[in-house]
């Protein structure tokens, strides 16, 4: 059950405590970025790396010491049961499988693991324990934990409990197991909740993480896309086209972060000051989220006019430079809670730029780059705060 939970969760994990720092892009690190592919942390593999993974584990390393001494005093000396094992195991499953999830998963976690106890001993007082008898209890215990609504790792850590309990037997003189597992499970899962809650995830270094590490590669795929024109190679636009397909994933993990920290923003008091921050950040993911889908089809378009070989708009490179160099700005307002003024600026003169390069003969590709520079700098004004009234005005450019 331990080893279940502790691979399900890896990833909720693995970045439970970096040191805070502020990775916002400069205007160099954008420039470089177009030359290389950018790619997530390789596994830890030597020592300094494992010691580094471990140092930003003291968050959880806290909780689990805490949470499982507490859940095993509560269940051993306040509730008076032999055998309490139940109460620290729920305790670790909640916090290591659910320590990253939203609150409702948690709850659900906490559930899953309890009924899976509660049936599981109920089965096992009537038919006994042996090989025959496992196979029963899991099933049916499944069936119970589906029809009651539990899916994914709740249903899972359901099925689990009910094996441990069909293959450990309880001591001699025990009060009815069935009750005193199920609310030990209750008592473990309870705290491992509060443990969450009282030590909670940095809401703000967590979404800034995800949501730099999205911006990085945004800005190289733009700096990617501008060096394409400049240099007229198709290649290169193809490359930045199959960078920007390949985030789709990382959209996915920010949007379900975004989710995250709003709930820890929202239920932890510890969190309760950064709620503003937050709100900032999680209100950009949904523009975000469009502006590297603009940012697909600027890049397939630049490809489009280079094969075609129609004429480069002059300074259209420019333009999409400054979106890039726009994008860095805009990170690190994101991290310093700033006002946006300046990105707004020059979002705008992005915008300017690309109508201007628009040559007299206006081809289909070259006026869909054109549209897609607007589209990107509204998407990013969008993210700054901006109304739709707002962006109309400033990017009225006739």
């Amino acid at each position: 059950m331990l080893l279940l939970a502790s691979s399900s969760s890896a990833g909720s994990c693995a970045d439970d405590d970096a040191p805070d720092r502020s990775p916002g892009l400069t205007m160099d690190l954008a420039r470089d970025l177009p030359w290389r592919r950018l790619h997530l942390r390789p596994p830890a593999s030597s020592l300094g790396d494992r010691l580094y993974v471990l140092r930003r584990r003291w968050r959880t390393l806290v909780r689990l010491s805490l949470g499982t001494a507490l859940a095993y005093f509560i269940a051993t000396n306040l509730l008076h049961h032999q055998q309490a094992f139940f109460a620290p195991i729920a305790c670790i499953i909640v916090l290591i499988a659910g320590g990253g999830l939203r609150g409702r998963t948690s709850y659900e976690l906490v559930l899953g693991v309890s009924i899976g106890v509660l049936v599981g001993e109920l089965l096992i007082l009537g038919i006994g324990r042996g090989t025959w008898q496992m196979a029963l209890v899991v099933t049916l215990t499944v069936v119970i934990g589906t029809l009651l609504g539990l899916k994914g790792l709740a249903l899972t850590q359901s099925a689990t409990s009910s094996v441990l309990l069909a293959a450990v037997i309880p001591a001699a003189g025990v009060s009815n197991p069935a009750i005193t597992r199920f609310l030990d499970a209750l008592v473990g899962g309870a705290v491992g909740l509060a443990m969450i809650l009282l030590i909670p995830r940095n809401a703000i270094r967590d979404i800034d993480r995800e949501v730099q590490g999205f911006l990085t590669r945004l800005a190289a795929i733009l700096g990617r896309t501008a060096q394409a024109l400049r240099t007229v190679d198709a290649d290169l636009a193809d490359l930045a086209l199959d960078e920007a397909r390949s985030m789709q994933p990382q959209v996915d993990s920010m949007t379900s972060t975004a989710a995250n920290v709003t709930e820890i923003a929202r239920m932890s008091p510890m969190r309760w000051k950064q709620r503003g921050h937050v709100q900032t950040y999680v209100a950009t993911v949904r523009d975000l989220d469009n502006a590297v889908r603009d940012a697909r089809v600027l890049a397939r378009k630049t490809s489009a006019l280079l094969r075609h070989g129609e004429v480069v708009p002059p300074n259209m490179d420019v333009a999409i430079d400054t979106l890039a160099r726009a994008i860095g700005i805009f990170a690190d307002d994101l991290s310093e809670h700033d006002n946006f003024d300046e990105v707004r600026s020059q979002l705008v003169e992005a915008a300017r730029l690309a109508s201007a390069a628009l040559p007299d003969a206006i081809t289909m590709n070259s006026a869909s780059i054109a549209a897609q520079v607007r589209s990107l700098a509204a998407d990013l004004l969008y993210a700054s705060g901006y109304t739709r009234d707002e962006i109309d005005e400033r990017l009225e450019l006739d």
